[in-house]
């Protein structure tokens, strides 16, 4: 019968080990993605790009998606931690949203939703506006191709005499409403590539935490309706 009882308890113990280990990855998955923008920032600014793209977008929508970009990716790293904290606490049964969702759910409310609409809010209400903020970063992109080409439209309308003495300045003049079009649209997709699957991967592990208080719920649940 001790037996029985040791091998629970060291069962129980194991599985909430592997449950807190869970909780970690998200984290240092989010320190080795930011590790790893540093260094290409770093790398792009040795080869000279940085220079290269602010110097080519006279409008100043370039610097504002990497201001976005920047400031999306901290945020996503202080929610990263944030819900591996809840996920940890979940595990261990310690005071957090999933704690509070089982104290609902044990005082048997009327609307029984309730309890999960709060806890959905938590884990999921703020990426709402996360995402959209990144999708701000596309449009800014189309933003500044609409821009762009209308530079470019706006500088061939004024041509009305071709002068091949002035051909090139004709030209640079041309290509400068083209550079802000690429220029601002590929800096937008990239930004909303990378950003999005930060926000992709905190929907999973907030999916994950809702999923594993919901599976401890039913049995709250059932002890409340019982």
């Amino acid at each position: 019968m001790s037996l029985s009882v040791t091998t629970l308890l060291r069962a129980r113990r194991n599985t909430a080990t592997a449950a807190s280990a869970l909780t970690e990855p998200l984290w240092f998955e989010w320190l080795a993605l930011a590790g790893l923008f540093v260094f290409a920032a770093w790398l792009l600014g040795v080869r000279g790009v940085w220079a290269l793209l602010l110097h080519s977008d006279p409008t100043g929508i370039t610097a504002v998606i990497i201001v976005v970009f920047v400031v999306g990716t901290l945020w996503s790293g202080v929610r990263a931690r944030e819900l591996m904290r809840e996920r940890r606490a979940a595990a261990d049964r310690t005071p957090g949203w999933a704690a509070d969702y089982w104290a609902a759910l044990g005082t048997a409310p009327i609307d029984e939703t309730a309890p999960l609409d709060l806890l959905l809010e938590r884990t999921h209400g703020p990426h709402s506006t996360a995402w959209w903020v990144n999708a701000i970063q596309l449009k800014l992109g189309l933003l500044g191709k609409v821009i762009g080409f209308s530079i470019l439209a706006l500088q061939i309308g004024q041509i009305q005499n071709f002068d091949p003495a002035q051909a090139q300045d004709l030209l640079k003049s041309l290509t400068t409403g083209l550079g802000v079009a690429l220029l601002t649209t590929m800096v937008g997709l990239v930004g909303n590539i990378l950003l999005g699957v930060q926000l992709t991967r905190l929907d999973r592990f907030a999916d994950e935490l809702v999923a594993a208080a919901q599976q401890h719920g039913l049995s709250v649940r059932a002890r409340a309706e019982g």
